[in-house]
C-alpha cells in the first residue's frame, strides 16, 4: 500500500517534458522543509491505495507520460515497486525526488529529476551526493535558484561532480523570490550550458492551485 495525496491529469510544468500532458501521482510525506516549498499540503494528508488501484486510476486518463512526485516519493519503499509496474505497463515514467534519498534501486527505465538543494533552501546539508554516481544520460538534475549565492553554488557543484557530462541540467527560479530575468542574464553572461526553466503551471493557473 502507498499513501497518496492526489492523482491528477495536467500539463507537465517543468523538466525537458514541459508542456506535455502528464498524469501526476503525488505521494504523501517529506522529511525536508525547504524554504520555498509549494506542496506543504502533501506532508501528511493522503489516502491508502494499492499499487493496482493507482495503476487503474492512471489508465483512466489515457496518457502515456506519468510523474511520481511528492512530498518525497522515495520515503515510501513501495514507490519502487509502483514505478516498475508502471514501466511494465509501458508508461513513460518520471520521478521527481529531492535528492536526499538513495536512487540506486529505482528502475533504470524511469527518468529521474534529481533536485540538488541550494543554500537558500535551508536543506543543502541533506543532499546525498552519492546519487550522482547513479545518474543516467537521460536523467536531469534540477537546481532551484533563489539568489546569487545559489547560482554561484550551482556552478561549483556542476564542476565538482562533472555534472555537465552526466545528464541534462535544469536551472529554475524559486517562484516569487528571484526575477527570472536575473537568472537568465547570469546564465548568458557565463555561457553556462544549463536549461533555464519556469514552472509554467504557475503561470497558467494561480500559483497555489492544487491538482494542476
Amino acid at each position: 500500500m502507498l499513501k497518496v495525496n492526489e492523482i491528477y491529469h495536467s500539463i507537465q510544468g517543468e523538466s525537458t517534458n514541459a508542456g506535455l500532458p502528464c498524469v501526476f501521482i503525488r505521494l504523501t510525506g517529506c522529511d525536508l522543509r525547504c524554504s520555498y516549498c509549494d506542496t506543504e499540503y502533501a506532508f501528511y494528508d493522503g489516502k491508502d491505495y494499492s499499487i493496482k488501484q493507482i495503476v487503474d486510476e492512471v489508465k483512466k486518463y489515457n496518457c502515456k507520460l506519468v510523474e511520481i512526485t511528492g512530498g518525497e516519493p522515495l520515503m515510501q519503499d513501495e514507490s519502487i515497486t509502483l514505478m516498475k509496474k508502471l514501466c511494465d505497463e509501458d508508461f513513460d515514467v518520471m520521478l521527481e525526488t529531492a535528492g536526499n534519498m538513495p536512487i540506486k534501486n529505482v528502475d533504470k527505465r524511469v527518468k529521474l529529476i534529481l533536485d540538488l538543494k541550494c543554500p537558500s533552501s535551508g536543506m543543502m546539508d541533506k543532499n546525498l551526493y552519492e546519487n550522482v554516481d547513479h545518474l543516467k544520460k537521460d536523467d536531469e538534475v534540477k537546481f532551484v535558484i533563489g539568489n546569487r549565492e545559489d547560482y554561484d553554488w550551482m556552478k561549483e557543484i556542476i564542476i565538482k561532480y562533472n555534472l555537465q557530462n552526466k545528464c541534462t541540467l535544469l536551472a529554475s527560479v524559486a517562484f516569487g523570490t528571484l526575477e527570472p530575468l536575473a537568472l537568465v542574464n547570469w546564465i548568458l553572461e557565463d555561457k553556462l550550458d544549463v536549461r533555464f526553466q519556469l514552472q509554467i503551471h504557475k503561470f497558467i493557473w494561480h500559483p497555489k492551485t492544487k491538482g494542476v
